[in-house]
């Protein structure tokens, strides 16, 4: 199964007897699925199957649907609407009156508004219907156009993603070979500084302060970090060769990531070992970031 992205866009248009229509669906990101239309007037029971369509086929990402209608070839009626002439007559006549000014000419009453009313015909029932229909296949098409640019959208993603293991596999590896790692470098800096500290007073135990510096080595040492970035990177590549719906697992990885990088910067008493883990902070952002798209 492809990975889908949160973001796409779709339009399609047809046509149905005197109507002629377009789709405009376009998604973008959210926490969970929510859909938005919005129909012209009259023609609100298609909104239903398409909501439950939408529904079947994301599970993720604020998709907004707009209908357009024109109806075309339809002859227009006009009427005069005889109660608002005869009231703006009366007025105009007693205006007149009053005033001594001449009155209204045709086209002066013809022009106040609501007195020329101009109407469609009325609409065809089975032409509705029949319009209807068709606008209801027509979103099925423009739904699947939309998911095909969000799974195009997310093999980009995908293939980012992927790079951004690499980098943090690379960084993980240089942390492990860190020279400020090695028993050897952790055991001469700690005797440097047990000797600094025996030369300033005679009242510390030597025995205390070698069993203080083991135990200081011991949670000093990234070796679990590095053990746990290692198992999150192969649960991603897993998450990412499957597909499908898998951001929401891929951001909890991202968060996960996070946490262990920050332990090893907080452990890290080499400037060497901290570069790296702030280097691969860096990447884990970016990784967190793009997943953000991810449905």
């Amino acid at each position: 199964m492809a990975l889908s992205s949160m973001t796409g866009f779709s339009r399609h248009h047809g046509t149905s007897g005197p109507y002629a229509f377009e789709w405009e669906l376009k998604s973008v990101n959210a926490k969970g699925f929510d859909f938005r239309m919005r129909l012209p007037p009259g023609w609100d029971d298609i909104e239903t199957g398409a909501r439950k369509r939408a529904a079947e086929l994301l599970s993720r990402g604020t998709v907004y649907a707009n209908l357009t209608i024109k109806r075309s070839g339809a002859a227009q009626t006009v009427r005069i609407n005889e109660d608002v002439l005869a009231s703006v007559v009366k007025v105009a006549a007693e205006i007149s009156k009053t005033t001594g000014a001449a009155p209204p000419s045709v086209d002066g009453l013809l022009s106040v508004k609501g007195i020329v009313e101009v109407t469609d015909a009325e609409s065809d029932e089975a032409e509705i219907q029949a319009a209807k229909a068709t606008i209801a296949s027509s979103f099925e098409q423009a739904l699947r156009s939309l998911i095909e640019m969000r799974e195009r959208e997310g093999v980009a993603l995908g293939q980012i993603l992927l790079q951004r293991m690499d980098d943090i596999e690379r960084l993980a590896k240089t942390a492990e070979a860190a020279p400020g790692r090695k028993p050897e470098a952790i055991k001469a800096r700690l005797s440097e500084q047990i000797a600094a500290l025996l030369e300033t007073s005679d009242r510390f135990d030597p025995d205390r302060l070698s069993q203080e510096a083991v135990m200081m080595a011991a949670k000093a040492d990234i070796r679990e970090e590095l053990d746990r970035i290692a198992s999150h990177i192969a649960q991603t590549r897993e998450l990412l060769a499957k597909g499908g719906a898998v951001g929401r697992r891929l951001d909890f990885l991202a968060q996960e990531f996070n946490r262990e990088v920050n332990t090893t910067c907080s452990k890290s008493n080499d400037v060497e070992l901290t570069n790296t883990g702030l280097e691969m902070k860096n990447v884990v952002e970016q990784f967190r970031e793009q997943v953000q798209n991810l449905e």
